[in-house]
């Protein structure tokens, strides 16, 4: 049967939850904003041949800069099979998506938020919101090869494979089938502890074919993107951390795009909220706002591959020039740090040309750790793990007094009563913050020397703070009103009513009415909570006047 009617529109059955119908393309957009194929012509350039599924609209500034295709000019001119990354800004304008990112995000690691679209593409262009990266190029190899043989129907074929798909449910293990194969992945929860263990395959008695598992949708190879940089990691990390400007020269949009995927992943689980783009060209609508010399560069990663770059970014504070992997005996030869002032000439050497002074000390025993694992040939994803585990435990070190002092702003439960407002946060103080390391800082669970409060310091006027303290801010906000919530699901609010006016009772109904709808959409309260909110408003509004009563039930 086509699947298809005469106007192009999709038809489905009735979706199997209920026999809810459901929004053509829902599950499908839960996943892929929509697919793109790309032809090249020597005389016309590249160009959009089809955008799938057909009703998604990319807008004007989306889909063209002048005439050309915005997306279309992260293309390579280069021939060959290859994948990369690159992210794009959403344009004022772009219709909303069918996917409840509010519920996804709910559950989802900060990390792994929905934001900007990410797209991954090899002639095929997949344009998502997810950054699951390694889960995309997954998909790919798998549907490209098929594609270019059959082309369209090939692709709607796959879209409709895709559109069947269960929505990424944070910590859900799914299976995924998609010309016959199947993916097993499952989907980070922010309740995972960070660097648990990969996915484990799960009973498939009955589900032929055998599941491709992948121990990962977003983590990338570390040991590979940073084997060049090894002895430097400590200054790459401290870069990020502060959300300093930062280019990437490198010499493909693979190992573009990798490696500043690699550089924003290394603070994790902090998330990094300046912008970034894995692979950047002088087509970008942004080029002109990223490159001027009459302000300071702004706070942005960028993966360049054109020389041309060298000269634009001569004002830049920080740049890392990456040459193809060359071998110095067992080991791949490392780059060294070198002044700005040498990164004049198009044939620059492989570097990191900055004047940054690291706050932490290099971590020897990690770089012996891991030059001694290349020469014994211990396998790359087990380098990676290592490298992953000294991050995270990093990171930890240098967030964990911030959480710690950020807990003790908390009001207490106890202050927090059924006929006042919630009491307030207190704001964050960085002197007094700084006078609590002495006991409960980094050192606690970090070996590494070095100026800790000097680091705090810079971090604390950078958009990576900033970020992490309205997150959290916003957390411990939502968390008060829902304590509020519940302690006057427990309070006596019949008693109250009984010697209050109708006016004060009118007033009060309204306000947890207003609190019922803000906490259900953001369902951040225990189980149960809202519903006995709900009885209450309904039993103190019985006890009313019959023209109040129908008031307030048609309010």
């Amino acid at each position: 049967m086509n699947p298809f009617d005469g106007s192009g529109s999709p038809r489905h059955e009735e979706a199997a939850d209920g026999g809810a119908s459901r929004c053509p393309w829902a599950r499908f957009s839960s996943w892929l904003e929509c697919v793109c194929v790309v032809t090249f012509d020597l005389e016309l350039g590249q160009a959009i041949e089809l955008v799938y599924p057909q009703d998604v609209k990319l807008t004007e500034k989306e889909r063209f800069r002048g005439k050309r295709s915005h997306v279309l000019l992260h293309f390579p001119g280069c021939l060959g099979d290859t994948q990369f990354s690159f992210r794009l800004r959403q344009s004022v304008g772009r219709r909303a998506s069918r996917f409840r990112e509010d519920v996804y995000n709910r559950d989802a690691p900060v990390t792994l938020v929905t934001a900007h679209c990410d797209s991954v593409f090899q002639s095929l262009v997949l344009v998502s919101r997810l950054p699951y990266t390694h889960l995309f190029h997954s998909l790919l190899q798998i549907v490209a090869p098929e594609f270019f043989e059959k082309l369209e129907p090939c692709l709607e074929a796959v879209c409709n494979e895709i559109d069947q798909w269960p929505s990424p449910v944070p910590g859900l293990t799914l299976n995924l089938p998609v010309m016959g194969v199947v993916l097993q992945v499952r989907i980070p929860s922010k309740t995972d502890k960070p660097g648990g263990s990969p996915v484990r395959q799960t009973t498939t008695q009955d589900l032929l074919p055998t599941p491709t598992v992948l121990p990962t949708i977003h983590e990338l190879d570390l040991f590979k993107c940073f084997q060049s940089v090894l002895i430097h990691l400590h200054i790459l990390w401290e870069l990020t951390l502060l959300g300093e400007p930062l280019v990437v020269m490198a010499p493909s949009p693979t190992i573009s795009s990798e490696t500043v995927l690699a550089l924003v992943s290394s603070i994790s689980p902090l998330k990094f909220c300046c912008d970034f783009r894995p692979y950047f060209t002088i087509h970008d609508s942004e080029f002109r706002e990223y490159t001027t010399r009459t302000q300071a560069p702004p706070n942005v990663v960028l993966g360049v591959t054109n020389p041309f770059f060298i000269k634009t970014f001569q004002n830049w504070p920080h740049v890392v020039r990456l040459g193809e992997i060359k071998m110095a005996g067992d080991l791949p030869k490392q780059v060294k740090v070198k002044k700005l002032s040498k990164l004049k000439t198009l044939d620059t050497k492989p570097g990191i040309y900055t004047a940054y002074k690291t706050f932490l000390h290099k971590d020897k025993i990690l770089i012996k750790r891991l030059l001694k694992g290349i020469q014994r040939k211990r396998p790359s994803e087990v380098q990676s793990a290592i490298l992953r585990r000294h991050l995270l435990e990093l990171t930890q070190s240098f967030i964990i007094p911030l959480e710690r002092y950020m807990a003790s702003l908390m009001p207490l439960q106890r202050s927090v009563t059924p006929w006042k407002t919630p009491p307030q946060i207190r704001p964050f103080s960085q002197d007094e913050f700084m006078t609590t390391l002495d006991h409960t800082g980094p050192q606690l669970t970090s070996g590494l020397k070095g100026d800790w409060m000097g680091l705090y310091r810079k971090f604390f006027r950078s958009q990576n703070f900033d970020g992490w303290y309205r997150h959290r801010h916003k957390e411990m906000t939502q968390k008060l009103e829902s304590l509020h919530l519940e302690v006057i699901c427990d309070a006596d609010l019949l008693g109250w009513t009984k010697d209050k006016s109708e006016v004060e009772i009118v007033d009060l109904i309204l306000k947890l009415r207003e609190k019922l709808v803000t906490r259900r959409q953001q369902l951040q309260v225990k189980d149960g909570v809202l519903d006995k909110l709900d009885a209450f408003i309904n039993s103190i509004i019985s006890s009313l006047p019959e023209d109040l009563q129908t008031v307030l039930n048609t309010h």
